[in-house]
């Protein structure tokens, strides 16, 4: 999932659902001819080059100051370089207190750096004839519906991908975040009733439901799993033997970390493996930096696969498919980075491809994404022109750790001469973003009535509640005291405490969710509740815990369960 100021937004924290975006610099594409590097060898079995760049030879305590400033336990880094794999490997360890390395081989969760795999079964089904990507979803999915008609009529398969639907940042992802038991079709059902925010393709806002829409109409077109045809038509190609669909793939034994988060924004603590199996082509996929090295030179020579063993060439996509995945659809805005010291990371352009950010470094077009996921975050970064690219997997929810490995691999090769210490400069960053949090609950606190009374007795707060899209949340009396459960959501059950007047605060009983909220509840003349709104308490909380867009009301007592639920 990606944020809107990817540098001021979650920098120590995750990116929405997977995600996310912390970091800082992306643009639009100028169609600048890139050369092709299809003529270059692509061994994926060359590990190591002898010689790293001069910027990079104490690499290993770089990195391991990252770890340490930022609190990751465990970071796995791979380099390619004109069709080579120049390093993969991994630094600190797997799981907190056990002994167990992190190498090239452990797989992390890679969240929205999924995306891109889905866009590129969209685009390899097209080549096969059996889409196209300006066809209308309807076309595919004849009940699917957004909210207005209009949209819903001319949505095509490549707006799926591009996040200029008119929906909100993060818009209908309490749907899946975190797990729910809806299944993929409730899932996109229910956008008929997520109302929209812009205006169809007139705004940039970071989606992830639409790749649940994605995820269908792969599966109606090819007639397979979501799982089955990126095993079969992505991973076994490009020779990913390591990579999972999702965390229901885990054995016991497998070389794979333990993520771990903040609780309440403090001390990391493991987070239990979450599968998301009602948006996998969102953010699913499980990957290690050895098989991501071979996915990034075959981004890079532009869908050209190693010769098969007869030396024939062969092609993932094509280089038509390419471009149109590399080529920018919609604009982001650029925005001031929130210290001095991260302006050389602006960038002249910035945008959003097909499953991928696009902007601009030292005068070089870049192709990347950023993943988040619960105790995850992750970067995969490419400059075309250099036929280089760079990944970062961390098991900590830290943006500013894989930013700061990411720029330091790019400035060895763009900027040699001069040594930047991005690990001190995203501390700063941190430091202040953590420090405009405390400022606004210190509002919250100055402006809080702390000796008002709710209006009414707790136990009369007490009901169903029903929002559109999302369904039921319950608040039930608890001897006195109230609990608040979202109806499909098993992770989002907590305990509310009176904050003034008729609000309150939940205080999730999961701690790791960072994500408590305000509940408020509306009366009508009569003194009953016409309205609950909620919105979450810090701006850290991630926004895929879209609180804000729910319009929760009151159901009566012999109304039933929501449709569906």
């Amino acid at each position: 999932m990606s944020v809107q100021n990817p540098t001021v937004r979650n920098l120590s924290v995750r990116l929405a659902g997977c995600c996310a975006l912390l970091a800082f610099a992306t643009g639009v594409w100028a169609q600048a001819p890139v050369a092709p590097i299809s003529h270059l060898p692509i061994n994926t079995n060359d590990r190591v080059q002898p010689l790293l760049p001069a910027q990079l030879r104490d690499f290993d305590a770089y990195v391991n100051t990252v770890r340490k400033t930022f609190n990751v336990p465990g970071i796995a880094v791979a380099i390619v370089k004109d069709g080579r794999v120049v390093m993969e490997r991994g630094f600190g360890v797997r799981d907190v207190g056990q002994p167990a390395k992190v190498d090239a081989h452990t797989l992390f969760a890679i969240a929205s750096n999924t995306k891109a795999f889905t866009a590129a079964s969209l685009q390899m089904l097209a080549e096969q004839g059996k889409l196209q990507m300006n066809d209308r979803v309807i076309d595919h999915l004849p009940w699917f519906r957004m909210s207005d008609p209009y949209v819903t009529h001319e949505m095509r398969i490549r707006d799926l991908l591009a996040h200029r639907s008119g929906l909100s940042l993060g818009a209908g992802d309490l749907l899946y975040w975190p797990p729910t038991s809806y299944t993929t079709r409730d899932v996109v059902e229910r956008l008929a009733h997520v109302p929209l925010k812009h205006g169809f393709r007139s705004h940039y806002a970071y989606d992830n439901i639409l790749f649940a829409v994605a995820t269908l109409v792969i599966e109606k077109a090819s007639g397979e799993s979501y799982a089955d045809f990126v095993r079969q038509h992505i991973f076994k190609p490009v020779g990913m033997t390591e990579s999972l669909i999702d965390k229901t793939y885990l054995k016991p034994g497998m070389d794979v970390a333990t993520g771990y988060a903040p609780y309440n924004f403090g001390p990391i603590k493991p987070v239990p493996p979450m599968a998301w199996l009602n948006d996998p082509g969102a953010g699913g996929i499980y990957s290690s930096v050895h098989d991501l090295a071979k996915w990034m030179n075959v981004q890079l020579a532009g869908g050209a696969l190693p010769p098969g063993p007869d030396g024939q060439p062969r092609r993932l996509f094509s280089a038509a498919s390419h471009r149109q995945m590399w080529s920018m659809l919609t604009p982001i805005t650029i925005r001031k980075p929130p210290i001095p010291a991260l302006q050389p990371l602006v960038p002249d352009f910035y945008g959003y491809g097909e499953g991928w950010f696009l902007s601009d470094y030292r005068g070089r077009k870049l192709v990347w994404h950023t993943g988040g996921w619960p105790g995850f975050v992750s970067r995969v970064t490419m400059v075309p022109s250099l036929h280089l690219g760079v990944v970062v997997l961390t098991n900590q929810q830290s943006g500013a750790a894989f930013n700061a490995v990411t720029w330091r691999v790019l400035d060895a090769y763009l900027n040699p001469a001069h040594k930047t210490d991005w690990a001190a400069v995203y501390a700063r960053a941190v430091k202040q973003s953590e420090a405009g949090a405390d400022q606004s609950f210190a509002r919250h606190q100055a402006a809080r009535a702390k000796h008002s009374k709710p209006s009414l007795p707790l136990a009369k707060y007490a009901g169903t509640y029903r929002d559109p899209w999302y369904g039921d949340v319950i608040v039930s009396d608890h001897h006195g005291k109230l609990r608040l459960r979202f109806s499909k959501t098993a992770q989002l059950i907590g305990s509310m405490t009176p904050w003034q007047h008729d609000s309150f605060i939940v205080h999730w009983d999961d701690r790791t969710l960072n994500a408590d909220a305000f509940v408020t509840f509306a009366l009508n003349a009569d003194g009953a509740i016409r309205e609950m709104r909620m919105k979450p308490v810090s701006p850290l909380t991630d926004f895929s815990f879209d609180f804000q867009d729910l319009r929760l009301k009151p159901v009566p007592a012999d109304a039933g369960t929501a449709p569906k639920e």
